[in-house]
Protein backbone atom coordinates (compact mmCIF):
# COMPACT_ATOMS: atom_id res chain seq x y z
CA UNK A 1 0.00 0.00 0.00
CA UNK A 2 0.94 3.67 -0.08
CA UNK A 3 0.85 5.41 3.28
CA UNK A 4 1.82 9.04 3.95
CA UNK A 5 4.18 10.08 6.70
CA UNK A 6 1.42 11.60 8.82
CA UNK A 7 -0.04 8.13 9.30
CA UNK A 8 -3.02 8.84 7.05
CA UNK A 9 -3.38 6.67 3.98
CA UNK A 10 -2.09 8.54 0.97
CA UNK A 11 -4.22 7.01 -1.68
CA UNK A 12 -3.21 7.88 -5.16
CA UNK A 13 -2.72 6.44 -8.58
CA UNK A 14 0.59 4.78 -9.29
CA UNK A 15 0.09 4.15 -12.95
CA UNK A 16 -0.88 5.96 -16.06
CA UNK A 17 -4.36 5.65 -17.48
CA UNK A 18 -4.57 2.48 -19.52
CA UNK A 19 -7.40 1.81 -21.91
CA UNK A 20 -9.56 -1.25 -21.29
CA UNK A 21 -9.45 -3.94 -23.95
CA UNK A 22 -11.62 -6.97 -24.50
CA UNK A 23 -10.36 -10.19 -23.00
CA UNK A 24 -8.08 -12.09 -25.35
CA UNK A 25 -9.51 -15.18 -26.98
CA UNK A 26 -7.67 -18.40 -26.09
CA UNK A 27 -4.78 -18.93 -28.50
CA UNK A 28 -5.15 -21.81 -30.93
CA UNK A 29 -2.98 -24.84 -30.28
CA UNK A 30 -1.27 -27.32 -32.55
CA UNK A 31 2.13 -27.81 -34.16
CA UNK A 32 1.12 -26.73 -37.66
CA UNK A 33 -0.40 -23.33 -36.94
CA UNK A 34 1.18 -20.06 -38.12
CA UNK A 35 3.90 -18.81 -35.77
CA UNK A 36 1.94 -15.74 -34.66
CA UNK A 37 -0.74 -18.01 -33.18
CA UNK A 38 1.88 -19.72 -31.03
CA UNK A 39 3.31 -16.55 -29.54
CA UNK A 40 2.74 -15.84 -25.88
CA UNK A 41 0.40 -12.89 -25.41
CA UNK A 42 2.01 -9.52 -24.55
CA UNK A 43 -0.37 -9.19 -21.58
CA UNK A 44 -1.42 -11.65 -18.90
CA UNK A 45 -5.14 -10.99 -19.41
CA UNK A 46 -5.98 -8.25 -16.92
CA UNK A 47 -8.28 -6.04 -19.05
CA UNK A 48 -7.57 -2.97 -16.91
CA UNK A 49 -3.80 -3.30 -17.46
CA UNK A 50 -3.55 -5.03 -20.83
CA UNK A 51 0.23 -4.76 -21.22
CA UNK A 52 1.15 -5.91 -17.70
CA UNK A 53 2.43 -9.44 -17.41
CA UNK A 54 2.58 -11.86 -20.30
CA UNK A 55 0.74 -14.94 -21.54
CA UNK A 56 1.79 -18.45 -22.50
CA UNK A 57 3.82 -19.39 -19.45
CA UNK A 58 3.94 -19.39 -15.65
CA UNK A 59 7.09 -18.51 -13.72
CA UNK A 60 8.12 -20.76 -10.85
CA UNK A 61 11.41 -19.14 -9.79
CA UNK A 62 13.63 -16.10 -10.39
CA UNK A 63 17.40 -16.07 -9.90
CA UNK A 64 18.50 -12.43 -9.82
CA UNK A 65 22.18 -11.49 -9.95
CA UNK A 66 22.67 -7.73 -9.67
CA UNK A 67 25.81 -5.63 -9.43
CA UNK A 68 25.02 -2.01 -8.60
CA UNK A 69 27.34 0.96 -8.14
CA UNK A 70 25.68 3.93 -6.39
CA UNK A 71 28.26 6.49 -7.55
CA UNK A 72 27.60 5.78 -11.24
CA UNK A 73 24.04 4.49 -10.76
CA UNK A 74 24.87 1.67 -13.14
CA UNK A 75 23.30 -1.75 -12.81
CA UNK A 76 24.69 -4.95 -14.31
CA UNK A 77 22.19 -7.77 -14.15
CA UNK A 78 21.66 -11.41 -15.05
CA UNK A 79 18.15 -12.74 -14.48
CA UNK A 80 17.44 -16.44 -14.89
CA UNK A 81 13.75 -17.31 -15.05
CA UNK A 82 12.44 -20.83 -14.52
CA UNK A 83 9.01 -21.19 -16.09
CA UNK A 84 6.56 -23.65 -17.54
CA UNK A 85 4.89 -23.19 -20.92
CA UNK A 86 1.09 -23.26 -20.81
CA UNK A 87 0.91 -23.53 -24.61
CA UNK A 88 3.29 -24.21 -27.44
CA UNK A 89 5.54 -21.15 -27.73
CA UNK A 90 7.41 -19.91 -30.76
CA UNK A 91 7.99 -16.65 -28.87
CA UNK A 92 7.13 -15.10 -25.54
CA UNK A 93 7.39 -11.71 -23.86
CA UNK A 94 9.00 -10.42 -20.70
CA UNK A 95 8.38 -7.04 -19.08
CA UNK A 96 11.45 -4.81 -18.96
CA UNK A 97 11.61 -1.00 -18.94
CA UNK A 98 14.72 0.72 -20.22
CA UNK A 99 18.09 -0.99 -19.64
CA UNK A 100 20.05 -2.59 -22.47
CA UNK A 101 19.69 -6.31 -23.14
CA UNK A 102 22.97 -7.82 -24.26
CA UNK A 103 22.16 -11.50 -24.49
CA UNK A 104 19.24 -13.91 -24.09
CA UNK A 105 19.31 -17.70 -23.99
CA UNK A 106 16.58 -20.30 -23.64
CA UNK A 107 17.56 -23.64 -22.12
CA UNK A 108 21.19 -22.70 -22.67
CA UNK A 109 20.86 -21.97 -26.38
CA UNK A 110 21.16 -18.43 -27.79
CA UNK A 111 17.80 -16.83 -28.56
CA UNK A 112 16.91 -13.84 -30.69
CA UNK A 113 15.05 -10.94 -29.12
CA UNK A 114 13.43 -7.62 -29.95
CA UNK A 115 12.32 -4.64 -27.87
CA UNK A 116 9.20 -2.50 -28.18
CA UNK A 117 8.34 -0.19 -25.33
CA UNK A 118 8.44 -2.20 -22.11
CA UNK A 119 8.08 -5.53 -23.93
CA UNK A 120 11.06 -7.82 -24.49
CA UNK A 121 10.07 -10.45 -27.07
CA UNK A 122 12.16 -13.62 -27.01
CA UNK A 123 12.27 -16.15 -29.84
CA UNK A 124 13.87 -19.44 -28.79
CA UNK A 125 15.82 -21.38 -31.41
CA UNK A 126 13.03 -23.94 -31.49
CA UNK A 127 9.44 -23.91 -30.32
CA UNK A 128 8.78 -24.81 -26.69
CA UNK A 129 6.18 -27.53 -26.32
CA UNK A 130 3.14 -26.86 -24.19
CA UNK A 131 3.27 -28.04 -20.56
CA UNK A 132 7.07 -28.06 -20.74
CA UNK A 133 9.46 -26.40 -18.29
CA UNK A 134 12.06 -24.03 -19.72
CA UNK A 135 14.70 -21.59 -18.51
CA UNK A 136 15.41 -18.16 -19.97
CA UNK A 137 18.51 -16.18 -19.05
CA UNK A 138 18.72 -12.44 -19.74
CA UNK A 139 21.94 -10.43 -19.42
CA UNK A 140 21.38 -6.69 -19.28
CA UNK A 141 22.78 -3.41 -17.97
CA UNK A 142 22.20 0.31 -17.78
CA UNK A 143 20.97 3.13 -15.58
CA UNK A 144 17.66 2.13 -13.98
CA UNK A 145 14.95 4.74 -14.27
CA UNK A 146 12.04 4.57 -11.83
CA UNK A 147 8.45 4.62 -13.00
CA UNK A 148 6.32 7.73 -12.57
CA UNK A 149 2.56 8.14 -12.64
CA UNK A 150 0.36 10.85 -14.09
CA UNK A 151 -1.35 11.79 -10.83
CA UNK A 152 -0.19 13.07 -7.46
CA UNK A 153 2.04 10.42 -5.91
CA UNK A 154 5.15 10.32 -7.99
CA UNK A 155 7.83 7.71 -8.24
CA UNK A 156 8.15 3.95 -7.72
CA UNK A 157 10.24 1.01 -8.88
CA UNK A 158 14.03 1.10 -8.63
CA UNK A 159 14.83 4.58 -7.31
CA UNK A 160 18.55 5.45 -7.10
CA UNK A 161 19.64 7.22 -3.91
CA UNK A 162 22.92 8.83 -2.89
CA UNK A 163 24.14 5.65 -1.17
CA UNK A 164 22.14 2.95 -2.96
CA UNK A 165 18.55 2.47 -4.03
CA UNK A 166 15.03 2.59 -2.62
CA UNK A 167 13.06 -0.21 -4.28
CA UNK A 168 9.26 -0.16 -3.94
CA UNK A 169 7.61 -1.54 -7.08
CA UNK A 170 3.83 -1.59 -6.61
CA UNK A 171 2.01 -1.89 -8.92
CA UNK A 172 4.20 -2.57 -11.98
CA UNK A 173 7.65 -1.18 -11.21
CA UNK A 174 9.67 -4.41 -10.97
CA UNK A 175 10.29 -4.20 -14.70
CA UNK A 176 12.45 -1.12 -13.99
CA UNK A 177 15.20 -3.37 -12.58
CA UNK A 178 14.75 -6.95 -13.80
CA UNK A 179 12.90 -8.74 -16.65
CA UNK A 180 9.87 -10.60 -15.38
CA UNK A 181 6.19 -11.45 -15.71
CA UNK A 182 5.10 -8.26 -13.96
CA UNK A 183 1.60 -9.00 -12.70
CA UNK A 184 0.44 -10.33 -9.31
CA UNK A 185 -1.35 -13.29 -10.88
CA UNK A 186 2.00 -15.00 -11.54
CA UNK A 187 3.87 -15.56 -8.27
CA UNK A 188 7.23 -17.26 -7.91
CA UNK A 189 10.03 -17.94 -5.46
CA UNK A 190 13.19 -15.80 -5.58
CA UNK A 191 16.95 -16.00 -5.09
CA UNK A 192 18.96 -12.76 -5.02
CA UNK A 193 22.72 -12.28 -5.39
CA UNK A 194 23.30 -8.56 -4.95
CA UNK A 195 26.80 -7.12 -5.28
CA UNK A 196 27.52 -3.63 -3.98
CA UNK A 197 30.58 -1.63 -2.91
CA UNK A 198 31.98 -2.75 0.45
CA UNK A 199 30.27 -0.81 3.22
CA UNK A 200 26.91 -0.78 1.46
CA UNK A 201 24.20 -3.15 2.72
CA UNK A 202 21.85 -4.97 0.34
CA UNK A 203 18.42 -5.94 1.70
CA UNK A 204 16.08 -8.23 -0.20
CA UNK A 205 13.13 -10.48 0.56
CA UNK A 206 13.36 -13.58 2.68
CA UNK A 207 16.44 -14.56 4.62
CA UNK A 208 20.19 -14.47 4.06
CA UNK A 209 21.51 -17.62 2.39
CA UNK A 210 24.92 -17.65 4.02
CA UNK A 211 27.09 -14.79 5.15
CA UNK A 212 27.94 -11.89 2.81
CA UNK A 213 31.26 -12.30 1.01
CA UNK A 214 33.69 -9.45 0.23
CA UNK A 215 36.36 -9.44 -2.45
CA UNK A 216 37.95 -6.76 -4.59
CA UNK A 217 36.22 -3.96 -2.70
CA UNK A 218 32.74 -5.40 -3.30
CA UNK A 219 30.34 -7.36 -1.10
CA UNK A 220 27.79 -9.87 -2.33
CA UNK A 221 24.64 -10.55 -0.32
CA UNK A 222 22.56 -13.62 -1.06
CA UNK A 223 18.91 -13.59 -0.05
CA UNK A 224 16.29 -16.29 -0.59
CA UNK A 225 12.51 -16.01 -0.49
CA UNK A 226 11.27 -19.58 -0.67
CA UNK A 227 7.60 -18.66 -0.46
CA UNK A 228 5.72 -17.57 -3.60
CA UNK A 229 5.82 -13.80 -4.13
CA UNK A 230 4.28 -11.34 -6.55
CA UNK A 231 6.85 -9.38 -8.54
CA UNK A 232 5.67 -6.01 -7.17
CA UNK A 233 6.73 -7.14 -3.68
CA UNK A 234 10.33 -7.89 -4.65
CA UNK A 235 12.94 -5.47 -3.33
CA UNK A 236 16.68 -4.87 -3.50
CA UNK A 237 16.97 -1.85 -1.24
CA UNK A 238 20.58 -0.73 -0.93
CA UNK A 239 22.42 1.73 1.29
CA UNK A 240 24.11 2.32 4.61
CA UNK A 241 21.90 0.87 7.35
CA UNK A 242 21.93 0.30 11.07
CA UNK A 243 20.63 -3.23 11.71
CA UNK A 244 19.00 -5.03 14.59
CA UNK A 245 18.39 -8.78 14.38
CA UNK A 246 16.62 -11.23 16.64
CA UNK A 247 13.37 -13.10 17.01
CA UNK A 248 9.84 -12.27 18.02
CA UNK A 249 8.51 -13.73 21.26
CA UNK A 250 6.92 -16.49 19.15
CA UNK A 251 10.25 -17.29 17.52
CA UNK A 252 9.92 -15.64 14.10
CA UNK A 253 13.16 -14.15 12.77
CA UNK A 254 13.00 -10.34 12.95
CA UNK A 255 15.26 -7.87 11.12
CA UNK A 256 14.90 -4.10 11.40
CA UNK A 257 17.06 -1.74 9.35
CA UNK A 258 17.29 2.04 9.43
CA UNK A 259 19.34 4.59 7.56
CA UNK A 260 21.68 6.37 10.02
CA UNK A 261 19.51 9.48 9.68
CA UNK A 262 16.67 7.43 11.22
CA UNK A 263 18.75 5.48 13.73
CA UNK A 264 16.43 6.61 16.52
CA UNK A 265 13.60 4.68 14.90
CA UNK A 266 15.45 1.35 14.81
CA UNK A 267 14.49 -0.06 18.19
CA UNK A 268 10.89 1.09 17.88
CA UNK A 269 10.57 -0.51 14.45
CA UNK A 270 12.12 -3.75 15.71
CA UNK A 271 9.94 -3.95 18.82
CA UNK A 272 6.67 -2.98 17.12
CA UNK A 273 7.26 -5.32 14.17
CA UNK A 274 7.80 -8.23 16.57
CA UNK A 275 4.79 -7.47 18.74
CA UNK A 276 2.44 -6.83 15.83
CA UNK A 277 3.55 -9.89 13.84
CA UNK A 278 2.88 -12.14 16.83
CA UNK A 279 -0.47 -10.52 17.54
CA UNK A 280 -1.68 -10.79 13.96
CA UNK A 281 -0.76 -14.48 14.13
CA UNK A 282 -3.44 -14.88 16.79
CA UNK A 283 -6.03 -12.94 14.78
CA UNK A 284 -5.33 -14.02 11.19
CA UNK A 285 -3.68 -17.40 11.73
CA UNK A 286 -0.03 -18.50 11.58
CA UNK A 287 2.43 -16.03 10.07
CA UNK A 288 2.89 -17.14 6.45
CA UNK A 289 6.61 -16.40 6.05
CA UNK A 290 9.91 -17.17 7.75
CA UNK A 291 10.91 -13.66 8.83
CA UNK A 292 9.46 -10.27 9.62
CA UNK A 293 10.74 -6.75 10.23
CA UNK A 294 11.05 -3.56 8.21
CA UNK A 295 13.35 -1.01 6.59
CA UNK A 296 13.44 2.79 7.03
CA UNK A 297 15.39 4.44 4.24
CA UNK A 298 16.45 8.05 3.78
CA UNK A 299 14.36 8.62 0.67
CA UNK A 300 11.41 10.96 1.01
CA UNK A 301 8.86 8.77 -0.72
CA UNK A 302 6.18 9.74 1.78
CA UNK A 303 4.71 6.24 1.62
CA UNK A 304 5.31 2.71 2.84
CA UNK A 305 5.12 -0.54 0.90
CA UNK A 306 4.54 -4.04 2.22
CA UNK A 307 7.51 -5.71 0.47
CA UNK A 308 7.28 -9.38 1.41
CA UNK A 309 8.99 -10.00 4.78
CA UNK A 310 10.52 -6.47 4.72
CA UNK A 311 8.03 -3.59 4.61
CA UNK A 312 9.71 -0.42 3.41
CA UNK A 313 9.16 3.04 4.95
CA UNK A 314 10.23 5.94 2.79
CA UNK A 315 11.81 8.81 4.66
CA UNK A 316 9.88 8.80 7.95
CA UNK A 317 9.78 7.11 11.34
CA UNK A 318 6.79 4.76 11.12
CA UNK A 319 4.34 4.60 13.98
CA UNK A 320 2.53 1.49 15.12
CA UNK A 321 -0.49 2.24 12.94
CA UNK A 322 1.51 2.11 9.71
CA UNK A 323 3.52 -0.91 10.86
CA UNK A 324 0.28 -2.72 11.74
CA UNK A 325 -1.06 -1.96 8.27
CA UNK A 326 2.01 -3.15 6.39
CA UNK A 327 2.38 -6.31 8.45
CA UNK A 328 -1.30 -7.20 7.97
CA UNK A 329 -0.48 -7.20 4.27
CA UNK A 330 1.84 -10.15 4.82
CA UNK A 331 -1.39 -12.15 5.10
CA UNK A 332 -3.69 -10.05 2.91
CA UNK A 333 -1.90 -9.13 -0.29
CA UNK A 334 1.30 -11.12 0.07
CA UNK A 335 0.24 -14.64 1.07
CA UNK A 336 -3.25 -14.10 -0.36
CA UNK A 337 -2.68 -12.26 -3.63
CA UNK A 338 -5.27 -10.74 -5.92
CA UNK A 339 -5.61 -12.15 -9.43
CA UNK A 340 -6.68 -8.81 -10.91
CA UNK A 341 -6.03 -5.28 -9.73
CA UNK A 342 -9.76 -4.52 -9.64
CA UNK A 343 -9.96 -6.52 -6.37
CA UNK A 344 -7.39 -4.32 -4.60
CA UNK A 345 -9.78 -3.72 -1.68
CA UNK A 346 -8.94 -7.30 -0.61
CA UNK A 347 -5.46 -5.94 0.14
CA UNK A 348 -6.04 -2.38 1.26
CA UNK A 349 -9.44 -2.71 2.91
CA UNK A 350 -8.17 -5.59 5.03
CA UNK A 351 -4.97 -3.76 6.02
CA UNK A 352 -6.93 -0.62 6.86
CA UNK A 353 -9.30 -2.60 9.03
CA UNK A 354 -6.24 -4.13 10.69
CA UNK A 355 -5.24 -0.61 11.78
CA UNK A 356 -8.59 -0.28 13.54
CA UNK A 357 -8.23 -3.74 15.11
CA UNK A 358 -4.76 -2.80 16.39
CA UNK A 359 -6.10 0.40 17.93
CA UNK A 360 -8.90 -1.61 19.54
CA UNK A 361 -6.41 -4.18 20.83
CA UNK A 362 -4.31 -1.41 22.42
CA UNK A 363 -7.31 -0.02 24.27
CA UNK A 364 -7.58 3.08 22.12
CA UNK A 365 -10.20 3.98 19.55
CA UNK A 366 -12.46 1.06 18.65
CA UNK A 367 -13.21 -0.23 15.18
CA UNK A 368 -16.84 0.78 15.75
CA UNK A 369 -15.73 4.36 16.45
CA UNK A 370 -13.65 4.49 13.27
CA UNK A 371 -16.59 3.12 11.31
CA UNK A 372 -19.05 5.59 12.82
CA UNK A 373 -16.80 8.58 12.24
CA UNK A 374 -16.27 7.72 8.58
CA UNK A 375 -19.95 6.93 8.05
CA UNK A 376 -20.85 10.42 9.24
CA UNK A 377 -19.16 11.95 6.23
CA UNK A 378 -21.76 13.77 4.11
CA UNK A 379 -23.49 11.92 1.31
CA UNK A 380 -21.66 14.01 -1.30
CA UNK A 381 -18.21 13.10 0.01
CA UNK A 382 -16.16 11.75 -2.94
CA UNK A 383 -15.54 8.50 -1.08
CA UNK A 384 -19.14 7.44 -1.54
CA UNK A 385 -19.00 7.97 -5.30
CA UNK A 386 -16.17 5.46 -5.71
CA UNK A 387 -17.30 1.81 -5.26
CA UNK A 388 -14.19 0.11 -3.83
CA UNK A 389 -15.05 -3.37 -5.08
CA UNK A 390 -14.05 -2.29 -8.56
CA UNK A 391 -10.74 -0.42 -8.28
CA UNK A 392 -10.32 1.88 -11.26
CA UNK A 393 -7.12 1.58 -13.30
CA UNK A 394 -6.71 5.36 -13.46
CA UNK A 395 -7.35 5.79 -9.72
CA UNK A 396 -6.22 2.47 -8.30
CA UNK A 397 -5.25 3.63 -4.80
CA UNK A 398 -8.25 5.86 -4.16
CA UNK A 399 -9.13 6.53 -0.53
CA UNK A 400 -12.35 4.57 -0.93
CA UNK A 401 -10.44 1.36 -1.66
CA UNK A 402 -8.82 1.72 1.76
CA UNK A 403 -11.42 3.31 4.01
CA UNK A 404 -14.65 2.11 2.48
CA UNK A 405 -12.98 -1.26 2.01
CA UNK A 406 -12.26 -1.37 5.74
CA UNK A 407 -15.81 -0.23 6.50
CA UNK A 408 -17.12 -3.15 4.44
CA UNK A 409 -15.39 -5.54 6.80
CA UNK A 410 -16.81 -3.82 9.87
CA UNK A 411 -20.31 -3.86 8.39
CA UNK A 412 -19.80 -7.57 7.79
CA UNK A 413 -18.56 -8.08 11.34
CA UNK A 414 -21.69 -6.45 12.71
CA UNK A 415 -23.91 -8.52 10.42
CA UNK A 416 -22.46 -11.95 11.23
CA UNK A 417 -21.10 -11.43 14.76
CA UNK A 418 -17.59 -11.46 16.18
CA UNK A 419 -17.24 -15.24 16.50
CA UNK A 420 -18.08 -15.91 12.86
CA UNK A 421 -16.20 -12.86 11.60
CA UNK A 422 -12.88 -13.75 13.20
CA UNK A 423 -13.30 -17.38 12.18
CA UNK A 424 -13.84 -16.05 8.67
CA UNK A 425 -10.55 -14.12 8.72
CA UNK A 426 -8.56 -17.17 9.80
CA UNK A 427 -10.35 -19.49 7.38
CA UNK A 428 -9.84 -17.06 4.49
CA UNK A 429 -6.12 -16.83 5.22
CA UNK A 430 -5.74 -20.59 5.67
CA UNK A 431 -7.74 -21.77 2.65
CA UNK A 432 -5.87 -19.50 0.22
CA UNK A 433 -2.41 -19.48 1.82
CA UNK A 434 0.21 -18.60 -0.84
CA UNK A 435 -2.52 -18.52 -3.49
CA UNK A 436 -4.74 -16.06 -5.36
CA UNK A 437 -8.10 -14.64 -4.35
CA UNK A 438 -11.09 -12.79 -5.74
CA UNK A 439 -13.94 -10.81 -4.19
CA UNK A 440 -16.40 -13.50 -5.27
CA UNK A 441 -14.48 -16.11 -3.29
CA UNK A 442 -14.57 -13.97 -0.16
CA UNK A 443 -18.31 -13.36 -0.46
CA UNK A 444 -18.93 -17.07 -0.97
CA UNK A 445 -16.88 -17.99 2.12
CA UNK A 446 -18.60 -15.35 4.27
CA UNK A 447 -22.01 -16.72 3.25
CA UNK A 448 -20.93 -20.32 3.80
CA UNK A 449 -19.63 -19.67 7.32
CA UNK A 450 -22.45 -17.37 8.40
CA UNK A 451 -25.32 -19.18 6.70
CA UNK A 452 -26.61 -15.78 5.57
CA UNK A 453 -27.36 -14.18 2.23
CA UNK A 454 -24.86 -11.31 2.21
CA UNK A 455 -25.18 -10.17 -1.40
CA UNK A 456 -27.07 -7.04 -0.40
CA UNK A 457 -24.44 -6.03 2.15
CA UNK A 458 -21.52 -6.51 -0.20
CA UNK A 459 -23.33 -4.85 -3.09
CA UNK A 460 -24.10 -1.75 -1.01
CA UNK A 461 -20.60 -1.39 0.41
CA UNK A 462 -18.48 -2.48 -2.53
CA UNK A 463 -20.38 -1.75 -5.73
CA UNK A 464 -22.83 1.12 -5.31
CA UNK A 465 -21.74 4.76 -5.88
CA UNK A 466 -23.49 6.07 -2.81
CA UNK A 467 -23.23 6.00 0.97
CA UNK A 468 -24.71 2.79 2.36
CA UNK A 469 -27.47 3.18 4.92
Amino acid sequence: MRFDRRGVAMLATLISVLACSPADEPPPTGHHLPADHRAGAPGIGDPDFPTDGNGGYDVSHYDLAIDYTPTTKRLEGVTTIHAGATQELTSFNLDLAGLTVREVSVDGAPATFTRKGDELTVRPPQAIDGNTPFTVKVTYSGLPKPATNNANLGTYGFIPTSDGAFVASEPNGSKTWFPNNDHPSDKATFDFAITVPAGVTALANGELAGQPTTAGGKTTYRWRERHPMATYLATATLGKFELRRGNTAAGIANLAAADPKFKASLNGLYTASAEITDYWSTVFGPYPFSSTGGVVDDYSAGYALENQTKPLYGGFDPGETIIAHELAHQWFGNSLTIRRWKDLWLNEGFATYAEWLWSEHKGKKTAESFFTDFHQRPADDPMWKYPPGRAKPDDLFNQSVYTRGGMTLHALRKAIGDATFFTLLKTWAAEHRYGHVTTEQFVDLAERLSGKDLNGLFDAWLFQPRRPA
